[in-house]
This record gives C-alpha cells, structure tokens and sequence, in this order.
C-alpha cells in the first residue's frame, strides 16, 4: 500500500504519495492535510506498527518456542542471581530482543530442514512473528518474582524457612493469577484504538527496523534509513555509557552547583541528586533518564502533568514542610528512602523486635518512634489520594467506555489492527477461568497448611483489590505509559486490618499489587501481539508456559544461592550479594506489618492526617477538572489528569530528581518541539532513537559489569579509574553523605516526649 494525503491548497484539491519535510516547516505553506489511508487515528501508532498483516508467516514454530524456553531459563535465572548484588545489573527486554535476532538468524542458517512427527526443525527464514514470541517469553518472567523477596526475608530476617512446595505455590499464584485478569481486561486495554501502550511502540519501531519491515509512516521524508539511523544511534549509546557507567561517573549524577559548595548544605539539598531536589537540571546518563521509562515513549501532555506534580509537591511543598521543621524533617535528610528513630540514626528494627522476632509495645515505647524523609512522607500521602482519586477519575472520564465495553458494544470504532486480528480465534474465556481456579487453590493451600496468619478472607480481600483497580489504572498507564501502585494502599489495608503480622502483610500485599501489576503486564504483551499481528492462542501459551518455567528456576537459584554462599544478605558479603532489595522489602515489613499503622498515621501519630489531606485535595480538584471539560471541551484544561499529578511520582523513593528533571526536559524537546515542528522527522526517528538508547546502555551495561566490574570485586583499574576527580567529587559533597540540615548532637533526641 502506498501513503495518500489529501491537500486542498487555496480550493484545489491534489491527493499525493509524499509531503516533503521543508513543506511542513515552510510557515507560509498551510493547506487543508487529510491522511486517506486505512491506518491508525494516532500518529505515534502509525509511525510505529505495520498496518499490513501476512496471516501465512511463520509463528508458533518449533525453533521459535526452543528459543523462548532457552531464553526464558537463562534470563530470569541470570536476573534472579544478581537481584541480590550490589551492585546488580539486570537483563531486560530490549537485550532479549537484540540477542534474540542474530540467534533466530543463525539458527534459520545452520538447522537442517528435517522434520519430526511432522513438525519442521527448519520451517525457513526466521519471521518477525517468530521474533516478537520469543522475546515476550524471554522476559514475561524474567524479573526477579516479587515473592521470592517473602521466602528471603522469612529465611535471614524471622528464621522461618517453608518448604519448596510452599514457595512454588506462593510463586505461581502470585505470578499467574495476574493472568486471568489480563485477559478478561482484553477488550477494555488491548482491543480499543486509544489505548496505545505507548512504551510498546519502541519495540515495534525496533522490530520493524531489525527485520526491515515495510510498513506505513507518515510522509515519506528522505535521509539514511531507519536501519543505519538505529546502527549509528545504538553504538553512539552503547559508547557513551563507557563514560556515565565507568570512567567518569560525575556525568551521571551531575550536580555541578553542589562541587562549587561542597559544604553548603541548603545548596546540597536543592541542587543535589543523591538526597536533594535535583535542581541541577541535567545529567549525561540515559540510564538515569529512562529509568522511569524512556521520554521518547511518553506522551508530552503526560510528562507535563508529571512535572506539574513533582513541581509542587517537591520543589514547592517539600521544602516548605522541611525548613518549617513540620514533622522533625530538618534532623533527616531532605530526600531519603531511609527511616529514621529519634537520634537522627537509621532506624534500627531488631530493637522493637521480641525473641519470636515478633513487635514487642515495650521494646518500641522504649526505642523511638518511626520517622521518614520530608519527601518520603509526601510520597505516602500521594499515594493514598493516586490511588483512591483513580477509581473517581476513571468514574468521571471512563464510565461510558467500561459500560459499553461491559456489554460487548463497540465503544470505539475498531482501527485496521483490531481488524486484521479479527482473523485469528482469540483466546477462549474458560481458559483464563482455569488458571483462576488453580492459582486461587494454589493460594488457599499455601496460606492454610503452613503459619502465614493470613486468612482465606484477606486473600480474597487482596485480589478483590487488584481485580477493582485493574481496569482503571491500565486506562492510565495505556495512555500515559505511568503505572500507579498498589503496594502502598495494600500495605496500608493489611496493616490496619492483621497488625503485627508481618508475614500475612507481606503476602497481602504480594497479592495484591502483583495480580494488578501482572495483570498490566499481560495486557501490554496482548497489545504488543497485537501490533505485531501474532495470534492470541499462541501468545497466551507463550506467556502461560515462559512465566511458570521462569517462576520455577528463580526459586531453585535462590534456594541453591543462600544455601551455598555464606553470609547472604549481610552488608559485609565479600562478593556484594547484600541484597538489598531484601532490605527493602524487610523494612516494609516491619513499617507495616510490626509497627502497624496505626502507630503513624492515626490520630494523634507523627503522620495523622496526611494522606486524608491529599487524598480530599485529589477528590476536589478530580472532580473540578471534570467540570471545567465538560464546560470547555476544546481547551488545554481537557489534558490535565490529577491521578497522574498525584501518583506520576510514585516511583520517589526509590527514585529521586535525577529520574524526572532531565525527564521532563528531553521529553519537552523531543515530544513537544520536535514533535511540533519536526513531524516527519519524528515519525521516521523518534522511536528507533529511543529504542537504539536504550538497548545501547542495556547492552554497555552488560559488558561493563561482567568485564570491568564483577571480576575481581570490582577492583579492576581501581588506582587509575575509581579514584580520580571524574570518579569521586561527588562523593564529597553533602548531597552524596546525605547531611540533615540540624545536626543531633549526642544525648539528644527529637520528636514527641511520649509514643
């Protein structure tokens, strides 16, 4: 199919094959434009996806599934190896997809063309189709399983140690259930036009690129190929990594302001990116940038309600709480993931802890009370007004859609992607039915035959929660690309509801937030299959026996790990394996599941009142910014969406201000003034660079780590890289050590007299 634009130019009327680029920009050029074709509405989707379909290339083959399965095993075992070190490095998708490529060709070159009970070892050239399947097996699993931080802190942390068949249970449950909701949320998250899933576009655009698909854009600009553009673009990434990532590592964290006043520390903290609000604006490391997901993905309107709340509530409110001393902020850090006691010291749980390791009142009263960073604390509250806000705005905007959706009726018209997939039998619903069933006795079982002290009603309860946000929260992130949690709503559920149970927190919370987050995860893979034209069955498959196969071999590596390498989880491992994700997870577990909250955010407690407050503001302003579009349906208030202001920063901690200043800069540059006044060139580039980033900095990574830093412990060119200038300066600094603003001299203590 040939690209058809309709221009009406001074009442003639022309169709044409191309518009040039300098006729875009020439500002006395401005005709009437209409694109003709059978494609997308959304720009970024026709940039990116074929709107072609060949219903005869080569899928689900033998050599296809041999590689997800191979890959599947090595990558999260891989993954799940260095979850626990420090430091870690973690094999994603865009590495998956890249190694996948030379491998399937490889494999198409050398594999003989025999055939077994009829299936062909060798069906030919390996297919675009064949690649997407394996990549999403690789790495539907290949994270680190979010259960399998439980069995680790049970084991170093409450000397409880269950057997394997409990913690194979916990796994699948937790993993799969997540994709029974995914497939009923199809026709709500997959099928409709507007839900784009912006981050699966630069999978598309690599694909395409890698196998030289030829597909529709926009325009048919001059200029190199997208191919050789990706080639130039990856290498320039993975090259410039060597110097953010090892050799001069103050490009990376590139708070210029606080090297000029090291000691400063009011400087430190607005300027600072270690433990300050990253007013320093810039920094040389995409890794940083993309770590809440690349800018090039990310709608500009979304980045802007994004900076809009990090904007007020850390650079406006934050500040205002901290310098009032509200909350004893000024004795900690301005931003910190850490908690605190009273002395300003890390607070130290094993002092509230009984010999049973269970919360000890007495132990507690006579310790100190919980205190948390000034945007720590902020990050809870917002928390709780996203997360309760989603359901009103999703009531507000989305009522009609879900309704319609509901009842099977066409809420949108259905685009050239929805048709061509028409051809393919979709996944039947008594097959998402039975992986329910099982994984809710997989559940059952495990929280009944072994001491969780989490009843039946509380696991219900957690995926009753999942199963009501699902819907909402995935219209969000499959426009926004931002995903709001649910792990803090949960902790704060259980916490109230089964306090003092550490153990039935972390498992409600574990239910919880993965069967949405899984759930998310399965419909973003649905929608990237159905880009990319791969049939439903086969994509269900894929996923159901990649994640339970990947599921199985990160519980065997873990297990194997802590009985074979001493002194796991402790800070002095000689190899890094300090885990300090554990950490994470453990001090959660006595925040909200010891302690309670009850002892921080009810009435009376240091935190009382904070999340009502944000969560009656979230309300207000929700339902004002309905009003006001309703009212002027045309204007820019029809983009603002509270939740996302509100919840965008949830990632803070464990990210600070270098993950969403620079953010938000590239994304204004390439998603708004690019976007704006450079249209073809970014329909042609604007993916494939942000693919080429990243896999660039992926892949640099990799050898980086396993060439320069994991041998030797790290003491590779210590004398003549790690220690000089580029390397240490912002080690020196008040930012990087974290220094409070008041200093706690020895025997004072802070806080209320009494808790």
């Amino acid at each position: 199919m040939d690209d058809k634009w309709k221009v009406i130019d001074n009442g003639v009327t022309t169709v044409v094959d191309v518009i040039e680029d300098d006729e875009f920009e020439d500002p006395n050029w401005d005709p009437e434009v209409e694109w003709l074709e059978d494609d997308s509405p959304y720009p970024e989707v026709r940039s990116a996806v074929a709107n072609a379909d060949d219903p005869d290339m080569e899928c689900g083959t033998l050599r296809a599934w041999f590689m997800g399965l191979v890959c599947a095993i090595l990558i999260s075992g891989l993954n799940q190896f260095f979850y626990f070190r420090w430091p870690s490095v973690q094999i994603g998708s865009l590495v998956a997809q890249l190694v996948a490529f030379p491998i399937g060709r490889a494999l198409a070159h050398i594999t003989p063309r025999w055939k077994i009970f009829g299936v062909s070892l060798n069906p030919g050239s390996f297919t675009i189709k064949e690649h997407v399947l394996v990549t999403i097996m690789s790495t539907v699993g290949a994270a680190s399983a979010y259960a399998t931080d439980i069995f680790a802190v049970q084991r170093v942390f409450y000397n409880q140690e269950f057997s394997l068949g409990y913690q194979w249970m916990i796994v699948m449950s937790t993993q799969l259930i997540g994709l029974s909701i995914g497939g009923v949320s199809r026709r709500f998250l997959v099928s409709p036009p507007s839900m784009i899933w912006p981050e699966n576009l630069v999978y598309c655009t690599l694909f395409n690129t890698l196998h030289s698909q030829q597909y529709q854009g926009i325009g048919g600009r001059g200029g190199m190929s997208r191919e050789r553009f990706f080639a130039y673009a990856f290498v320039a990434s993975a090259v410039w990594y060597l110097l953010p990532g090892y050799l001069f590592t103050a490009l990376s964290t590139f708070t210029w302001v606080c090297w000029i006043r090291p000691d400063n520390i009011i400087i430190n903290q607005l300027f600072g990116y270690e433990y300050g609000l990253g007013m320093s604006l810039i920094t040389f490391d995409w890794s940083q940038i993309a770590y809440i997901g690349s800018p090039l993905a990310t709608p500009w309107w979304a980045q802007a309600n994004l900076a809009v709340g990090f904007i007020a509530f850390f650079w406006v409110l934050s500040p205002i709480i901290y310098y009032t001393n509200t909350w004893n902020s000024e004795y900690m850090p301005m931003m910190s993931r850490e908690a605190y006691d009273n002395t300003g010291a890390t607070y130290h749980v094993h002092h509230i802890l009984g010999p049973d390791g269970m919360f000890d009142l007495d132990k507690y009263k006579a310790y100190s009370p919980l205190f948390l960073s000034t945007t720590f604390a902020v990050s809870y509250g917002l928390s709780f007004a996203a997360i309760s806000s989603t359901m009103v705005h999703a009531i507000l905007y989305f009522r009609k859609q879900i309704w319609m959706q509901c009842r099977r009726t066409l809420a949108e018209q259905p685009d050239i992607h929805a048709r061509l997939m028409a051809r393919y039998r979709e996944v039947p619903a008594w097959w998402y039915a039975v992986i329910f069933v099982v994984m809710f006795a997989f559940g059952v079982i495990s929280i009944e035959l072994w001491p969780t002290q989490l009843p039946v009603w509380a696991f219900i309860l957690a995926l009753a929660i999942a199963y009501i946000y699902v819907i909402p929260i995935g219209m969000i992130q499959a426009i926004t690309n931002q995903q709001v949690g649910l792990n803090v709503i949960t902790e704060l559920v259980i916490g109230y509801a089964l306090p003092g149970k550490p153990l039935a927190m972390m498992l409600f919370k574990t239910w919880g937030f993965m069967t949405m987050s899984q759930g998310l995860q399965f419909a973003s893979d649905f929608k990237l299959g159905h880009y990319m034209k791969v049939p439903p069955q086969t994509m269900f498959w894929g996923q159901l026996v990649a994640t339970v196969l990947a599921g199985t071999v990160q519980i065997g590596v873990q297990t194997w790990m802590f009985s074979n390498i001493p002194d796991m989880c402790t800070p002095e491992q000689s190899s890094g394996f300090s885990c300090p994700g554990t950490w994470t997870f453990y001090t959660a577990s006595v925040i909200w599941g010891v302690i309670g909250p009850r002892l921080q955010f009810s009435p009376g407690q240091t935190y009382n009142g904070s999340q009502f407050l944000c969560t009656l503001a979230c309300h207000y302003l929700t339902i004002v910014s309905r009003i006001i579009n309703r009212k002027w349906p045309n204007s820019y208030i029809n983009y603002i969406n509270i939740p996302l202001i509100f919840g965008g920063t949830g990632n803070i901690p464990p990210a600070n201000a270098v993950n969403y200043v620079p953010w938000t800069i590239v994304g204004f540059i390439f998603q708004y003034v690019v976007r704006r006044h450079h249209f073809s060139w970014w329909t042609k580039y604007n993916y494939v660079l942000s693919a080429a980033l990243d896999s660039g900095v992926a892949v640099s990574a990799v050898i980086i780590f396993f060439t320069l830093q994991y041998p030797q412990n790290g003491k590779i060119g210590f004398n003549t890289v790690e220690s000089w200038w580029g390397n240490t300066v912002y080690l020196k600094t008040a930012d990087y050590l974290g220094l409070p603003l008041r200093e706690v001299k020895a025997g004072f203590v802070y806080g209320p007299p009494e808790w």
